[in-house]
């Protein structure tokens, strides 16, 4: 195991107003920790914010979290403001957590910041909020997701980039297939939005399978993102610096190009409801 930085931080914000890609997606971004331990993963070899200085500042992503251990004060006290600055533009209050790191990533186990975060929302609840993460240890917290649901409406979003659990010279992921679609599968057994995320698109072995498999895991729908137009950049210029392409047309030389999105939007739309990219973020399906 790699050594790990972890810094403990007095965070100065924690809701973001959202721009660029996100800003369609949901008014604020929140981030209960900097850094993420799943950056040696396989998702953090594809992951953009490994290319934002501002946030790395020097430090090589995946050995350094900064966790904020003043993050649900700080929700506590901005909340209603960022609540009322949203609905004076006539937007929903929507939270997507999170957008540069993975709330359930191993620090959580210890530092419990996301859950803190979730319970504090009890007190003022955004009118949406949007979970995302690669981990099964979404579980940990399902009492306070149902409570939450009660009060918002809420979507828990689980990264499965594909059926394949390891690409060729890339790292493994955080979590297995089999145990991500397993998490989805309870989470949707009692009553939660829940939506696969194929974000970024691995070529897939079997897709017909697969998105049988997600569907009678009770997904509600499949957001399918490729690394070309799902970056930042238009042409995928961030990821193309990573192993990520090299490794996709290993297995399969299409899966690299825009095309095979595509294809694979038209195979999931014969199971269930699709969304395409930040619109499919944003909880716009077809």
């Amino acid at each position: 195991m790699e050594s790990m930085q972890i810094n403990l931080i007095q965070s100065k914000t924690l809701l973001t107003r959202s721009s660029g890609y996100l800003k369609g997606v949901c008014s604020h971004s929140l981030n209960p920790y900097s850094g993420c331990g799943y950056g040696l993963s396989s998702c953090g070899e594809g992951c953009y914010v490994r290319f934002n200085q501002w946030l790395t500042r020097g430090r090589e992503w995946g050995k350094f979290v900064d966790v904020k251990i003043n993050a649900k004060e700080l929700y506590i006290q901005s909340a209603e403001k960022e609540k009322n600055w949203a609905h004076q533009r006539s937007i929903p209050f929507t939270i997507f957590m999170s957008s540069s790191t993975d709330p359930w990533q191993p620090a959580e186990k210890k530092y419990r910041v996301t859950r803190a975060v979730l319970q504090a929302m009890a007190t003022c609840p955004p009118d949406t909020l949007i979970l995302q993460t690669h981990s099964a240890n979404i579980l940990d917290d399902q009492e306070t997701l149902l409570e939450l649901a009660q009060r918002c409406s809420l979507r828990v979003h689980i990264s499965i980039e594909g059926d394949r659990n390891r690409l060729p010279g890339l790292p493994s992921p955080p979590c297995s297939v089999e145990q991500r679609i397993s998490a989805l599968e309870q989470l949707s057994a009692q009553g939660l939005k829940t939506v696969a995320c194929l974000s970024p698109l691995y070529p897939l072995e079997n897709p017909q399978l697969f998105f049988t498999r997600l569907k009678s895991a009770g997904a509600d729908a499949v957001i399918i993102d490729h690394f070309i137009e799902g970056d930042g950049t238009a042409e995928g210029s961030r990821t193309l610096k990573t192993r990520l392409p090299v490794a996709m047309s290993q297995v399969q030389e299409d899966s690299v190009y825009l095309p095979y999105r595509n294809q694979i939007i038209n195979i999931a739309r014969t199971f269930l409801p699709v969304g395409v990219s930040a619109e499919g973020f944003a909880g716009h399906y077809t």
